[in-house]
């Protein structure tokens, strides 16, 4: 049975970091950075978080990936800004896949630090810590949040693959 790894939390917080290293760590994977696929519109682009955007267009896309590479027999990771409703979605499409969720949380000082080392054009600078708190007020389950103030990556990688807390039910 193939495993889709549903990773998110505020930007700056280290999806994409950790997805690539949960991805490498698995046998068969492929890596859906959510970011890659929403931009691959280009003339007429309106942000994700603004009116006329094209999340349609980007669920439908990525919902055929996963669905491609899952009949290929590859786990996958998928990385985005999620909530409840797109997370119920993935699991409810993907009804023989396994499905793990693990929302990323650290405290502000380190959002801050990671935010800097992320490239210029990507930072977010303050806006990072209004969606730090859009997360906390989310109210995910305790068991699917990781907070990796204090964790490196690897630490961080190896929690979501051995740890069984993060499978939706």
């Amino acid at each position: 049975m193939q495993t889709i790894y549903l990773i998110t939390g505020p930007a700056g917080v280290g999806k994409s970091t950790i997805s690539k290293l949960v991805a490498k760590r698995l046998e068969k994977s492929v890596l859906i950075e959510g970011d890659n696929v929403y931009n691959i519109v280009v003339g007429g682009r309106v942000s994700p978080w603004k009116e006329g955007n094209q999340l349609g267009l980007f669920w439908k896309n990525s919902k055929d990936m996963i669905n491609n590479s899952l009949n290929e027999g590859f786990d996958v990771v998928f990385n985005y800004i999620l909530d409840k409703t797109q997370i119920k979605d993935i699991k409810d499409s993907f009804p023989k896949a396994k499905v793990k969720f693990v929302c990323l949380l650290v405290d502000e000082k380190t959002l801050i630090e990671r935010d800097k080392l992320r490239p210029e054009d990507c930072q977010m600078g303050k806006r990072c810590l209004v969606l730090l708190k859009d997360f906390k007020d989310k109210n995910f389950a305790d068991n699917y949040i990781i907070d990796s103030s204090n964790l490196t990556p690897d630490e961080t990688a190896n929690m979501i693959i051995k740890d069984d807390r993060f499978i939706l039910s």
